[in-house]
């Protein structure tokens, strides 16, 4: 799997006059976004995590939009930019090159599915190439042996014959990168200003000749009528915006996933990269491969949540309420006493579960959409000497956000150990598990980390997590320990892992760090002011206080019209792309809005006019 990718951006772009004479040339703007910018979210569209930048001309714009995708990107300035090609910039970017990576050039502009082609080519080093261009730059391709790389020139004079044209996107092993770097470093005299081309193909020819099984040759891989276009003078800059962009917008459109804008409580709504993702290789998921990605996974998800030096990430395939399960199953010892917090059907929900398991329990019941009585609280645990307490940190039945840290502070005043379901709170708002007195925190991939439904995860205090080796097995494939354990000898799951959704999962896991969830949370809470906004207007009522919301989830009291009609008004939503859910409580008619996934403002905006359209047509 491809981690990396290193863009060569220190060049003069001389050519371009005084349009670069203080900015890069990446920085030329393509339909409202640099052209630098636009691969850089192409490349995390497909799985990148880290992209290197070499940069030299005007670095500071590099450093500028390495801040706005920190940690994402990394800048590696080639000091002597003026004086070397585009190889001496690779050369000072290739010490951070961990693997197998990608190569690409700063001013172009692409088809993504170029990235696709290469990913899921077999061969570790590829030339992504096209057919004819007539560009008026063209960089020419000789192959030997059908699509094995012989030779790279401008100049048609010095190659036998015309293979394709250089694209400027590369996948190159660590290997491959290592052996041009020893070539140039053999030719910083007498060619200063070498390429990065003349060192591949140098490289290329070599290993063609030796018929080396374990390093083969550098392959071209040939889209005859690609979409692309490099930016080096106006001539290019024209053609580009007048008719490359044009067809790579059509082909992007014509890939895309029919957009359906989930207002329900999840699965929630996923960005196509997401849903791709999942458009793997087969792999057998005992591999070594798998088990490092699933490691990695671990790691990202416990980062989220604090510091994963201490905390650990335990995974299963299931829902939400499969790791609800899981935690209450496995962390109440036998002469352990539970107290579960029920304000909801969720809450209910692990009341029911530890019926199930015959665990020593006690319910608190409260409101399920008022806000819970701390003081009483208290009062339970100090009286019921309980060494665990179970609470629902967002209440999905209705939007009720719990006041966690006062309980974990509580808790912590009574030595009490705290089970917390954050499956749809997770990553939509900063968690920290330790300053809120969490021990053990359930979660899942398909709410706020906008992922597919299919893995169930608990986020442990790793203290907490190794004393449970001494509590007895209740159930068999959802218990804590014996999942822990195991994957930390064999980095595998004791059976079979959701392999596809995993992969979604990681892709959903690269979006959430280049969004943040302090920016996630912010554009939640703009699509949850947008709609009270709009109910408040239109004179609904909320069920929740608004001060005790969560700006994820919102339920709505049913109007007080006979001529309103659930049924009617989820058709009519999702006859305009929208679904929304009925109410979860009871005899309270409500119908629920989540604002989670990947939902923008502007689509908040729009169901709001499809409500207020319903509303009045049943006036």
């Amino acid at each position: 799997m491809i981690k990396q990718a290193v863009i060569l951006g220190a060049g003069l772009g001389s050519r371009l006059k005084g349009r670069t004479e203080c900015m890069p040339k990446g920085f030329l703007e393509l339909d409202g976004m640099p052209i630098v910018e636009a691969s850089v979210r192409k490349l995390f569209e497909v799985g990148i995590e880290e992209i290197i930048i070499g940069t030299g001309h005007c670095s500071e714009w590099y450093d500028r939009l390495a801040q706005k995708y920190s940690p994402a990107i990394r800048t590696v300035r080639n000091p002597k930019y003026a004086d070397t090609g585009s190889m001496g910039t690779l050369e000072v970017c290739a010490p951070h090159v961990k693997g197998d990576f990608l190569l690409l050039e700063s001013d172009l502009i692409y088809d993504k599915i170029g990235l696709d082609v290469l990913l899921n080519d077999t061969d570790r080093d590829v030339i992504l190439a096209s057919g004819a261009t007539k560009s008026g730059d063209e960089v020419y391709l000789e192959a030997a042996d059908g699509t094995v790389l012989h030779n790279i020139s401008k100049n048609k004079e010095l190659l036998g014959s015309i293979y394709a044209e250089l694209v400027g996107i590369t996948k190159l092993s660590r290997e491959t990168l290592k052996a041009m770097c020893e070539f140039a470093e053999n030719h910083h005299a007498d060619q200063p200003k070498m390429e990065y081309e003349t060192a591949m193909a140098a490289v290329s020819q070599k290993l063609h000749s030796e018929n080396n099984l374990n390093h083969k040759p550098i392959y071209i891989r040939k889209i005859e009528y690609y979409a692309w276009h490099e930016i080096d003078d106006e001539s290019h800059l024209e053609m580009a915006v007048n008719q490359i962009l044009p067809r790579i917008k059509e082909n992007e459109l014509l890939r895309r996933v029919r957009r359906e804008v989930l207002l329900n409580p999840g699965p929630a709504t996923t960005t196509d990269s997401v849903k791709f993702a999942q458009v793997q290789p087969d792999i057998c998921p005992r591999e070594k491969e798998f088990g490092e990605l699933m490691n990695w996974i671990c790691r990202e998800l416990s980062a989220f949540a604090g510091n994963p030096d201490e905390i650990e990430t335990v995974l299963f395939g299931g829902s939400g309420t499969a790791a609800d399960e899981v935690m209450i199953s496995s962390c109440v010892p036998e002469d352990g006493k539970l107290l579960v917090i029920d304000n909801g059907a969720y809450g209910a929900r692990m009341a029911k579960m530890a019926e199930v398991y015959h665990l020593n329990f006690d319910v608190f019941k409260s409101s399920a959409y008022q806000a819970l009585d701390l003081a009483e609280l208290e009062h339970k645990i100090a009286a019921g000497k309980y060494t665990h307490l179970a609470a629902v940190f967002h209440e999905t039945t209705t939007g009720l956000l719990n006041p966690i840290a006062q309980i974990g502070a509580i808790c912590k005043k009574y030595n009490v150990i705290t089970l917390i379901d954050a499956v749809s709170a997770y990553v939509g708002m900063p968690i920290d598990m330790e300053k809120m007195g969490i021990h053990f925190m359930s979660a899942t991939s398909n709410k706020n980390i906008q992922g597919m439904a299919g893995v169930a995860f608990v986020i442990c205090n790793r203290n907490e997590l190794e004393k449970l080796s001494s509590v007895p097995m209740r159930s068999l494939y959802l218990n804590l320990y014996a999942q822990y354990s195991h994957f930390k000898k064999t980095s595998q799951t004791r059976f079979t892992p959701p392999v596809q959704t995993l992969y979604a999962l990681r892709q959903a896991i690269i979006e959430t760090k280049i969004e943040t969830v302090e920016k996630r949370y912010e554009r939640y809470t703009e699509c949850w002011n947008i709609l009270t906004d709009t109910v408040e207007r239109l004179g609904l009522k909320m069920l929740v206080d608004k001060k005790n919301q969560s700006h994820f989830i919102t339920a709505i009291l049913e109007p007080e019209n006979p001529r309103y009609n659930f049924d009617e008004l989820h058709d009519f939503a999702m006859k305009h792309g929208f679904t929304i859910y009925p109410g979860k409580l009871g005899e309270i008619n409500t119908f629920r809005i989540a604002n989670i996934g990947d939902i923008k403002p502007a689509e908040m905006k729009r169901f709001s006019e499809v409500l207020e359209i319903y509303l009045k047509s049943i006036c």
